[in-house]
């Protein structure tokens, strides 16, 4: 059913680990992880214009905010008539609500797809997608010191101690990355003065900092290896992205005050 997800998403890693394999060996375990790693960056960098559109559609919401108060108190008790003056306003501040959802989209669709194809790579398949037979099993025996990348900590077995030296600081990188991210996005956010929009705003800023990054542990037992490096990899990503998002707004508005 999601085909046209996993399709362009398992595409995308057998270019990379072909052109990894190419130089360290079809075999080599660092060829896989630089493939799952090459992956995530490829198309992190191709949200980057979705993620610039939701950044503009989150400062225009901050500027808008007396002007929605000012709506609800007008409109108090007639949501159709609210809902209508929220349209047109922000229909004049060339605001729209999709471009705010659109990365949120895409890396969900993303993460989908590539636990999906990761997850089908099975013993004894003869393909997976865009992968023949030989390749399903070079990552099926793909190791990062010494772990499977297809192993988890909840199927371990015998190899618990040897996937848990790997999964484990994995599942804690990938738990303190998703906190500070959070927390530097907080920093830069412009919150909504008062009413619900505010209270809204806590509790996601609460979940982001706190419930996310709890979640990464929670779950990292069931998920493997390639899957937590997906997780490092794109909080790595989105740690920096961030970082130089909002330095160049800064020098933006710093020549714009002089």
């Amino acid at each position: 059913m999601l085909d046209f997800i996993y399709y362009p998403v398992s595409a995308v890693l057998w270019l990379w680990h072909t052109a990894f394999a190419s130089i360290l060996g079809a075999t080599s375990g660092l060829a896989w992880v630089l493939a799952i790693v090459f992956l995530v960056m490829t198309l992190r960098a191709l949200l980057i214009r979705p993620f610039m559109a939701q950044l503009k559609f989150s400062r225009a919401l901050a500027e808008m905010q007396p002007q929605i108060q000012e709506i609800k108190r007008k409109h108090a008790g007639d949501t159709e008539k609210q809902a209508l003056a929220m349209q047109e306003l922000q229909k004049e501040n060339g605001v729209n609500v999709l471009t705010g959802f659109l990365p949120i989209i895409g890396q969900t669709l993303v993460f989908i797809g590539l636990y999906h194809v990761l997850r089908s790579f099975q013993p004894g398949h003869t393909e997976n997608y865009v992968f023949n037979s030989t390749q399903v099993q070079s990552f099926l025996d793909a190791k990062l010191f010494g772990a499977p990348l297809a192993g988890t900590l909840s199927d371990a077995g015998s190899a618990f101690g040897t996937i848990a030296a790997v999964a484990i600081p994995l599942m804690v990188i990938a738990a303190i990355a998703t906190h500070f991210t959070a927390r530097a996005a907080i920093a830069r956010q412009t919150p909504p003065a008062e009413g619900a929009a505010a209270s809204s705003a806590r509790i996601m800023n609460s979940l982001s900092q706190w419930v996310f990054p709890a979640g990464a542990l929670l779950v990292g037992p069931f998920m493997p290896i390639a899957i937590l490096l997906y997780f490092v990899t794109q909080n790595a990503w989105t740690f920096v992205q961030q970082h130089l998002v909002a330095t160049r707004y800064g020098q933006e508005r710093t020549k714009g005050t002089v």
